[in-house]
Order: structure tokens, then C-alpha cells, then sequence
């Protein structure tokens, strides 16, 4: 505590932080890590592993094809209208994992911090408070309706049709397969969030490398390895994204599964929404609810870096106690050499500071058609189950799956649980639905007279048969015989 103490006294005269990054002692290019300079002065550190594949890989199967069809209605006082237009095989895939959408169905949601409510809408003669077919609610200026026509009670007043703000069409389909380790136009991408390192990936990189994927891990600006640039500015998520951008542009293949991790997820969201026809799958660990990112005012984190640092050794207790289901010996020691809460006093305050992203809202993540695991931690203290039932809702092609044994830092209290799921998650492919026999037309009048005249035809000319011919030569030697006497 005395020498916390001494170094925050340090950082206030001086005006740097005396924090130290992660070490660097097994970042060599022969263990598998390479150092990639984004930008002049900005190297991050990436651990690229390729397995040896066997010489006859095997073959991409066929997979299936998802129609992926929705309209998004913004409205002006803030509420969210989506309308599904999915088939048969996108109702098999949303059932009993993304609140079992219908086809043809319509979620109706308030998007995040709505200032204003939606008037109730006036029941129609229907009884279902819809207008037409996409189901489009009309609500009155004065809110509940009146009856009108008898003299003496109050006229209803007119009703108008809400002009939406901004409309959205998806209309695409999907094609998706299997991804296994023998495919070589597969890679990985594992994402960590705030205060981490690709250390927390430990387990699973080195899973997935066994089984024959190829895997690719960075480590974000001031975190782990990476270079630190003392200016908040090198820590926006715009800057970060840049980032996350170049090195999936560097590393990318043909089928790329994104993973990411608290943080990690929105950058994966960035990615996924940029470039659909890269992205194959996206899995997000306790990644929250599909909101824009805005940093908070009232935050421990605003506070001078050379508090931050002083309270250093609360902050560690705290993310112990918030991240782990347990705090024993072995939580100590996975958050000890995993680096998982290892960063810099300023660099952790420029990266609370610096998650400003308003683009990030439930229309962004709505417009997303990747196919999407989210898996939660049922004791995780920082992200509420609730937001990623939330971003299940809002998500076309979403798959929630909430463990009992975990909390926010679930890859590291259970790598075999997390391991299998994802893996699971990269072998699925939508079942591709069996083709219709087709039936044969009914002839129509005019095919069956043509079939008939056809028909006639070929009896004038057909050949003789056997007796025929005996008889005809008969009757030609009997005019012969005739003609001679």
C-alpha cells in the first residue's frame, strides 16, 4: 500500500503514469506471437497460430440457405418496430432461442432511454389494433378513442398514421455451413475487453488450434503487450475499431468467426455489420445489451489518474469480486497470470472515457444477418442476464445460451463448457429443407385435342399388319386371275 501510495504521489508530480504494461517475455514470433504496426508508433501484438492441416483437407459441405428477410420502422417519438418476414427454415432457427419468433411476426420494443412513451393504440374493428398487413399500429392524437355518432357524447378525435422516421428493408439470403478445423478458408478472431489481454483466450486458442483451426488473437492498444500512447485519444473506440479493422483485413479468410468478450462484442458488432459477406458467425460472452455506447458522467473512472492508480489495489479486489462466481485461490491466479485486470491507471481511464460509439443502437444491431451465439454467465455482476435477452430479441438470427457455473469471466471458470458450445456453435448448419416433387400439369382442352389428332394421324399411317397384308394380296390375285380369263 506504501509503495501505491509512493508511485500515485510520482504520477502527480510527474504527470505520467508509472503503471507497466503487461510483460513481454514470451512475445517472440517462435511462440506463436507476431507484432503488427498499425499505424506509425501504434504496434499490437497478436498471437497467429496455424495448425498443421493434413494434406487432403476436406471438402466445404453444402450447408443451408437462410432467406433473410425484415423491415425496421424507426418512429420520431423513439419506438422500434420490427416486422420478421422470415420462411420455414427461419422459423426452425429462431424457435426456443430467440423467443420463438413466427414467421410473418412483428416485435414492438422501446429503444434505450426513450424520453417519450407511445400512446396506447385504439382498438380497431378487428380487435387486433393493426392496420393492413404489415401491422403498423395508428394511435390518435389524443390517445384513448371516444365514441362518436350519438348526440350528446364526445366526437373521437381523427385518427392519423404515424410517419415512421426511418425505415430499414433486409431482404438476402445466407448461406451457411459447417465450420471445421480441416477447412482452410476458416479463421478465428478472439476479441477481449477493457483491462484484459489475449491471455484470456489461453484455453481456447489452444483448443481450437488442436482441433485444426487457425486462430488469431490481438491485443488492444495499452493492453497486454501493445504499444501504450499517452494520449486519450488513442483509446476511442473509433480508434480502437480502426484497429480491430486493419488486423481483420490483415488475417481475414473466406468463412471468419468473430468472438468476443465484454468490450471485445461491440467491436465484433462492428465488424459483422461492416462486412456481412466476411463474417460467417459471431459468438459474444456477456457483451450487454444492443445499445449505443456512451460514456458515463458519474464514474469512479473520471477521476484524476493518480487516484485511479492509489486505488488501484480496490479496483483489482473489486473485479475479482464482480468478475469471478468465486474468489478462491485458483480465481487469484487466473486473474494473476491471464493478465486479466492488468492496465495502466491512464490508459484504463481513456478507454471508460472513450466508449462513445451513438451509431451502436438497437437499429445497428437489428440490420445484423450473422448468425449469433450469446453466452451469458448466470453470477456475471457487470452485465445483466436481462440485456442479453434483450439483444436476443433484437437480433434476426440469435441463439441464447446462459451457463449456471460462471460469471463474467466465464472462458477462464469454464474453458470445457465455453470450448464445447462454441465449438458445437461452429460445426451447426441450418438443415436445407427437402426439395417438393413436382406434380404433373393437368392437360388442358387444347393439349387433349392435339394429343387426339396426333393420334388419328399416326392410325392412317400405320403399316399393314401380318393379316392384313395376306388378305390384301389375295384379293390383288383373285383381279389378276379375273383379268386373265
Amino acid at each position: 500500500m506504501l509503495t501505491s501510495f509512493m508511485d500515485s504521489l510520482l504520477c502527480c508530480l510527474t504527470g505520467t503514469s508509472t503503471n507497466v504494461v503487461a510483460p513481454v517475455e514470451t512475445s517472440e514470433a517462435a511462440d506463436g506471437y507476431e507484432f503488427v504496426e498499425v499505424k506509425p508508433g501504434r504496434v499490437l501484438r497478436i498471437r497467429h497460430i496455424i495448425p498443421d492441416r493434413p494434406v487432403v483437407e476436406e471438402p466445404v459441405g453444402q450447408g443451408g440457405t437462410v432467406s433473410c428477410k425484415r423491415k425496421i420502422t424507426v418512429y420520431r417519438n423513439g419506438q422500434l418496430f420490427i416486422e420478421n418476414l422470415g420462411d420455414k427454415t427461419m422459423k426452425e432457427l429462431t424457435n426456443g432461442s430467440n423467443g420463438e419468433l413466427e414467421p410473418n411476426s412483428t416485435t414492438d420494443v422501446e429503444l434505450t432511454d426513450c424520453s417519450s412513451s407511445s400512446p396506447s393504440p385504439p382498438k380497431s374493428g378487428n380487435g387486433n389494433g393493426t392496420n393492413g398487413n404489415n401491422g403498423a399500429l395508428e394511435t390518435g392524437e389524443g390517445g384513448a378513442a371516444t365514441a362518436t355518432g350519438q348526440p350528446g357524447q364526445l366526437q373521437q378525435p381523427r385518427k392519423h398514421k404515424r410517419k415512421p422516421k426511418r425505415t430499414v428493408v433486409i431482404d438476402c439470403e445466407r448461406k451457411i455451413s459447417s465450420c471445421k478445423g480441416t477447412h482452410s478458408d476458416v479463421a478465428l478472431f478472439f476479441i477481449h475487453g477493457v483491462g484484459g489481454s489475449l491471455d484470456i483466450w489461453g484455453s481456447q486458442l489452444d483448443f481450437f488450434s488442436r482441433q485444426g483451426y487457425e486462430v488469431i488473437a490481438p491485443d488492444l492498444a495499452g493492453h497486454g503487450a501493445s504499444s501504450a500512447p499517452q494520449i486519450a485519444a488513442a483509446y476511442t473506440f473509433y480508434a480502437l475499431a480502426e484497429d480491430i479493422r486493419l488486423i481483420f483485413k490483415r488475417y481475414a479468410h473466406k468463412r471468419n468467426i468473430l468472438i468476443g468478450h465484454s468490450y471485445g462484442v461491440s467491436f465484433c458488432t462492428f465488424l459483422a455489420h461492416e462486412y456481412p459477406e466476411q463474417i460467417h458467425k459471431v459468438v459474444m460472452i456477456n457483451g450487454g445489451g444492443p445499445t449505443a455506447l456512451e460514456p458515463s458522467l458519474c464514474s469512479i473512472f473520471n477521476l484524476p489518474t493518480c487516484v485511479l492508480h492509489c486505488l488501484s489495489p480496490l479496483l483489482s479486489w473489486s473485479f475479482l469480486k464482480a468478475g469471478f462466481a468465486r474468489q478462491g485461490a485458483k480465481e487469484k491466479q487466473l486473474l494473476k497470470e491471464n493478465n486479466a485486470f492488468n492496465v495502466s491507471s491512464f490508459v484504463l481511464r481513456a478507454m471508460m472515457s472513450g466508449q462513445y460509439w451513438p451509431e451502436g443502437d438497437e437499429v445497428y444491431h437489428a440490420e445484423i444477418t450473422v448468425p449469433i451465439l450469446l453466452v451469458h454467465g448466470m453470477y456475471d455482476k457487470f452485465v445483466p442476464v436481462e440485456e442479453d435477452q434483450r439483444m436476443a430479441e433484437i437480433l434476426l438470427m440469435a441463439f441464447l445460451k446462459v451457463l449456471d457455473d460462471g460469471s463474467h469471466m466465464i472462458m477462464m471458470e469454464c474453458p470445457e463448457a465455453v470450448n464445447t458450445l462454441l465449438h458445437e456453435f461452429f460445426l451447426w448448419e441450418p438443415e436445407t429443407p427437402p426439395k417438393k416433387e413436382s406434380k404433373p400439369r393437368p392437360e388442358t382442352a387444347k393439349v387433349r385435342s392435339d394429343t387426339i389428332k396426333a393420334t388419328s394421324e399416326t392410325a392412317k399411317v400405320r403399316p399393314l399388319t401380318a393379316n392384313q397384308s395376306s388378305s390384301n394380296g389375295g384379293i390383288q390375285a383373285t383381279a389378276n386371275s379375273t383379268a386373265k380369263k
